[in-house]
């Protein structure tokens, strides 16, 4: 299917707490609107979007998955996205490229820790979306519930356009409110709420005079494209219930995909993966411009020019070549030899802000075989990194150890079976422990005169200060250039954050403010290098004067257990030091939810099961770094020599640099 050159397309991103039905209703999205002849399982590992084997095997997504197809005369380029926690950086890479958004709740189990942080992602973003209410049959689903859930959890302003007709196992339909045959009652409170949140419309539905049902259906329209509305259909899409629908709501309610084709090229790399003829596939979605075969475009990132060999579109296992890539549109290039997920092709101008929400919280230690050549475990690693940059594959020379950076077990296991089908390598992983990070306990200055041995001259003077949980790294000079020339300062602050790297324990430093407060050069003596060498000394120099505090991984947690389970959770959750707010009931089952350092509750999950029988469910959420109680103590094994010991750092340094 190659699509019209100026065609209309929106781009779909599809998202939802794990098992919420999201592949699923992706496949018979694909099936009604003909661009697959036969439906996909997931059970059955016959997914379209789900190629890879281990998606296959495991039944979950692994990988964000791309498939393209017309409704209507609109080309929707379609994104189904992971729904497991652990996958959650595909979600963030996804969410980028994104115009459009369907969020799919269950009926039975509602807004899902993992729905309300994409949730905050989108509106962050200002994404439109639409809630598809999947799992309409099933014993237990409870629409009501889930809208009254729906809009206290994520959105007041949340609007069913549909009549869902029977419940649970009667479930037969859900009735377009617009239509004619409508139940009146209905349509009441889809004009009332309308008419709530305009004061036009209120005047009018006040009056009593005749309502025009084409001009209500626009402005709804208009406000769902904008974002200020959130249309919710239904169905039960392992039967193709309410798909239809669906679709139809996608064209209605979504604003089409902009960009200028005849503009410069500006586009990000949202993806790589690998073709075992082709290479290296770069996911791109582009916002200005075109892109044809053969072309060559920059590389803005990384300051380099590439060759397109191919542009396709990719579905499954199937590849279509389309010759060109427009604004507006995503497809895959070819030929891009060392480009990285987040490059910017182009002018970065027209890309839009990312939402973080994917936090490596586990590092993880890999082990293999004797037999096994390290250079092959190490350069399979880093090319799964060059896929998942969160990964960070660290081989660490010295003491010959490789180290990952995982969001959770899940992700281990498919690691596991990824090096193992595509490499051939069997490999083991240690036992994951916490990523802890560290913060300054106060103010302090660091000082540096790295002037000897000779040749070399650099004087630093850093000011140290704490900075407000979540702000990362903020930095300044306030040197003249007449002191300390323009590149001199470039380079010192380009190894500001390396020296951040290892704190007092050995964790990065996050959450201050670096000042550069005094710097000297010589004329004669001074190399730009010694400035990448002064830097750590001065920064760890202000560390060991100002000393840190250790944070850790905090999550947010929703667990639902039967009632007379839920005095156990409240007392599990005291001994490993969380907090909660008061359980709500719901039924015979019991809500709690509250905050849990990582570094307690690893295990939990495992240990609830087993106690309610396997009648809980525990979701949790990354909420971010908070400071260690007194009595906690975590330290990490420096790499390399400790900047704080000058005379050998220096040493080792100048060795390296040489070399």
């Amino acid at each position: 299917m190659i699509q019209q050159q100026g065609a209309e397309r929106i781009n779909v991103g599809i998202f939802a707490h794990v098992d919420a039905g999201k592949t699923t209703t992706t496949e018979h999205i694909l099936y009604e609107s003909g661009r697959i002849r036969a439906l996909g399982s997931v059970d059955s590992g016959t997914a379209l979007t789900d190629s890879m084997d281990v998606e296959r095997q495991r039944g979950i997504s692994v990988r964000a998955a791309l498939a393209s197809f017309e409704w209507k005369g609109v080309q929707i380029n379609l994104v189904d996205t992971p729904g497991h926690v652990d996958f959650l950086s595909e979600v963030e890479r996804s969410l980028r490229v994104m115009d459009c958004a369907v969020l799919i709740l269950s009926a039975v189990e509602g807004v899902q820790a993992q729905s309300e942080m994409i949730w905050n992602a989108l509106r962050k973003l200002g994404i439109p979306t639409l809630i598809f209410m999947n799992k309409m049959d099933r014993v237990g689903a409870d629409p009501e519930a889930v809208l009254a859930q729906a809009r206290n959890y994520l959105s007041s302003e949340i609007i069913p356009v549909q009549q869902p007709i029977g419940k649970e196992q009667e479930y037969i339909e859900a009735i377009d409110l617009w239509g004619s045959d409508v139940d009146p009652a209905a349509q009441t409170e889809l004009l009332e709420a309308l008419a709530e949140r305009d004061e036009d419309l209120l005047e009018t539905y006040m009056s009593g005079s005749s309502i025009d049902l084409a001009a209500w259906k626009k402005y709804m329209k208009t406000a769902s494209a904008s974002g200020r509305f959130f249309p919710m259909v239904y169905g039960v899409a392992a039967k193709g219930l309410g798909i239809t629908a669906l679709l139809d709501a996608m064209v209605e309610y979504f604003p089409p995909a902009s960009g200028n084709v005849e503009g410069p090229v500006s586009g990000i790399v949202y993806n790589i993966q690998r073709d075992k003829s082709m290479g290296r596939m770069a996911f791109v979605r582009l916002y200005e411009g075109t892109i044809r075969n053969r072309e060559t475009v920059m590389n803005y990132t990384q300051d380099i020019q590439g060759k397109v060999t191919q542009i396709r579109k990719v579905e499954g296992g199937r590849t279509e070549d389309v010759g060109a890539l427009e604004a507006g549109d995503i497809a895959v290039i070819y030929g891009l030899s060392g480009v990285r997920i987040g490059d910017v092709l182009g002018h970065p101008e027209a890309i839009p802000a990312e939402a973080k929400l994917a936090v490596p919280l586990l590092t993880v230690r890999v082990f293999w075989g004797t037999d096994m050549d390290d250079h092959k475990v190490i350069g399979a690693l880093q090319e799964l990194a060059d896929e998942d940059p969160l990964l960070d594959a660290q081989w660490l020379q010295d003491e010959r150890e490789l180290h990952i950076k995982v969001m959770g077990p899940i992700q281990l296991e498919i690691l596991n079976s990824v090096l193992e089908e595509r490499y051939g390598l069997k490999v083991t992983f240690g036992q994951p422990s916490v990523i802890y990070k560290e913060t300054p306990a106060s103010g302090g200055e660091g000082f540096i005169a790295y002037t000897m041995p000779k040749p070399c001259w650099a004087i630093l003077r850093f000011q140290i200060e704490p900075g407000p949980p979540g702000s990362g790294l903020v930095y300044d000079s306030v040197v003249r250039s007449s002191d300390l020339l323009p590149q001199y300062q470039s380079e010192t602050a380009r190894r500001v954050p390396e020296a951040l790297l290892q704190g007092l324990y050995g964790w990065e430093v996050t959450d201050l403010k670096v000042t550069l407060i005094e710097g000297q050069h010589h004329v004669w003596h001074t190399h730009p290098l010694d400035f990448a060498v002064a830097t750590p000394m001065g920064i760890m120099d202000g560390l060991a004067r100002a000393g840190t505090k250790l944070l850790e991984p905090i999550l947010q947690v929703r667990i639902v257990v039967p009632e007379e389970n839920g005095g156990r959770v409240m007392n599990d959750l005291v001994q490993m030091r969380g907090t909660f707010e008061p359980p709500v009931l719901q039924g015979e089952r019991m809500i709690i939810e509250g905050r849990l350092p990582l570094a307690t509750s690893l295990d939990y999950p495992v240990t609830l099961s087993s106690y309610t029988k396997g009648r809980s469910t525990f979701t949790s959420f990354f909420a971010g770094y908070e400071e260690c109680p007194p009595d906690v103590s975590a330290e990490r094994t420096r790499r390399g020599v400790n900047p704080l010991d000058q005379a050998k750092y220096i040493l080792s340094v100048r060795k390296a640099l040489q070399g």
